[in-house]
């Protein structure tokens, strides 16, 4: 069995991949995207983190969470959120009801993968690289042909705040892919 380490850093700026069990693809149903708000926003109440880069897909989401000084416990939250959507969304989601013997053996559903990617932001281009990622991965995905037109991305905010340019990926280059395997 591998051998998993994180990096916790206090106080640190964290690129996180979350899938769903088998990519099935149910994350952006109203439902889900309602309890998921909603999981987020309770969470942040007990454990406050800043939300910089935010892209929902059917099968998975990539964030950007920056944890307030003294703290690195970034797990906690998401497993946190995770309960709470699986909590509210769980049964009425039409998922195939199939469990394997492993997840059953945990108390486990059918919803979340059981692992998730992070990766720490090292610095500014490291920062910005990977908002260029989750920002275009709609368009890589072909979910749409350029970012703006994707509903559920944190892009719209962040061209409001002058963060991005209202143009910014619409020439259909795309962004490099990152250097390491995101959990796609």
């Amino acid at each position: 069995m591998p051998n998993y380490r994180r990096a916790y850093i206090a106080g640190g700026t964290y690129f996180i991949t979350q899938v769903t069990y088998q990519r099935q693809p149910w994350l952006c149903s109203k439902i889900t995207r309602t309890a998921l708000r909603t999981a987020i926003e309770t969470v942040r109440q007990q454990y406050p983190f800043s939300i910089d880069a935010f892209v929902l897909l059917p099968d998975h989401f990539h964030c950007i969470w920056t944890l307030p000084s003294g703290d690195s416990d970034y797990s906690t939250r998401l497993r946190l959120i995770k309960g709470y959507v699986t909590k509210q969304c769980g049964n009425h989601l039409d998922l195939p009801p199939v469990v394997s013997a492993s997840r059953q053996k945990r108390g486990e559903q059918n919803l979340w993968q059981r692992r998730f990617w992070e990766h720490v932001i090292r610095d500014e281009d490291d920062f910005t690289q990977h908002c260029d990622y989750i920002h275009y991965n709609p368009v890589a995905h072909g979910l749409c042909q350029v970012p703006q037109q994707w509903e559920f991305s944190s892009l719209h905010r962040l061209i409001v705040e002058g963060m991005y340019t209202a143009d910014w990926g619409m020439d259909g280059k795309g962004v490099e892919p990152l250097s390491w395997d995101g959990g796609e």
